[in-house]
């Protein structure tokens, strides 16, 4: 996939991210619950209107992933924003019709980039169980610097996982 932007999610956008979850939960769902067998599109509207607020609150920022031709190819966002410490979580997902294409690196080096210039966040953390080798292959081949595990830090499923932590610094 050559060309990819990403811009805010706006409410219209509800239709598609309803369809790329429904598409996508056999292999989103094992990483990330809120991507879950029984996902309607109820969920994609409450959750756009949220990120709307947490956008105008600067408490979130999520961005809408789309190809060139303006099909919607998944999410990427900074979120768990610390203003304090200037660090944030930085997330991503694809759409299983569009995986291994490094649709997910390009999101992440967009999205970083734009973090860093139009926040005063300096640190952006990627956390992936220890089982999700797919999402920490983004982080390395994005440029994130693996720091190491922490144990049992992500919970889903009813169950802790082990975490790798990976980090995106601004080059001061």
């Amino acid at each position: 996939m050559k060309n990819i932007s990403i811009r805010p999610y706006e409410t219209g956008d509800v239709p598609a991210v309803f369809e790329a979850a429904r598409e996508s939960i056999a292999d989103v769902y094992p990483w990330l619950p809120w991507c879950h067998p029984d996902y309607k599109l109820e969920d994609s509207e409450n959750w756009i209107a949220a990120q709307l607020d947490n956008w105008q609150n600067k408490t979130e920022f999520e961005f809408a992933i789309f190809a060139g031709n303006g099909t919607y190819l998944g999410g990427c966002g900074l979120n768990q924003v610390d203003n304090d410490k200037k660090v944030a979580n930085l997330g991503y997902w694809i759409r299983s019709s569009a995986m291994g294409q490094g649709i997910a690196v390009k999101a992440v080096k967009l999205l970083a980039e734009w973090g860093f210039k139009n926040t005063d966040l300096t640190r952006f953390e990627i956390k992936c169980a220890i089982g999700n080798v797919r999402s920490q292959r983004v982080a390395e081949k994005s440029g994130a610097v693996r720091e190491g595990i922490r144990k049992d830090f992500l919970e889903f499923h009813g169950k802790k996982h082990d975490t790798v932590i990976f980090s995106l610094e601004k080059e001061i």
